[in-house]
């Protein structure tokens, strides 16, 4: 569900991975549908890779996303316009052993954001068929590397 959907640094919103170019890729807004090439110079992280610090390990974006969800019973977050201690307080809520060191307000206020643009524009999905289906997915790109490999 995430792996297709990048966040690019110096570009607001989120992206959706359209197609590979020569120079880099070709992605598109989930906003305004407009497509963009996004270079090899320019930093794009997959929301798949991007995890939270929390005590003494990382917590992934979509385990985030499913606990935001669940607060609000899959409907849009608190809005980024709230006050820092606002949304502190409920960042706590949702991950009580995020590190207070290493994650700040501005990336809280992403988390939500993202939330709000996904849930908007794509529509979270956390059911365990969907789940089963990613995980289907992977074995099966697994499987095709692997006789790619052996041949």
């Amino acid at each position: 569900m995430l792996k297709d959907i990048m966040a690019i640094s110096g570009k607001p919103g989120l992206y959706k991975l359209v197609s590979q170019s020569r120079n880099g890729i070709i992605v598109e807004s989930l906003e305004t549908k407009k497509r963009i090439p996004a270079y090899a110079s320019d930093k794009v992280s997959a929301l798949e890779d991007i995890a939270i610090y929390s005590g003494d390990e990382e917590v992934h974006l979509k385990e985030v996303f499913k606990l935001i969800a669940e607060k609000y019973d899959h409907k849009q977050s608190i809005t980024t316009k709230a006050s820092n201690d606002e949304i502190k307080a409920v960042f706590a809520e949702i991950l009580p052993e995020y590190d207070r060191e290493k994650v700040y307000v501005s990336d809280m206020k992403k988390v939500f954001n993202w939330y709000n643009i996904i849930q908007e524009f794509v529509g979270l999905d956390f059911s365990e068929a969907e789940e089963k289906k990613e995980e289907e997915t992977v074995a099966s790109e697994l499987e095709q590397v692997e006789e790619k490999e052996v041949k």
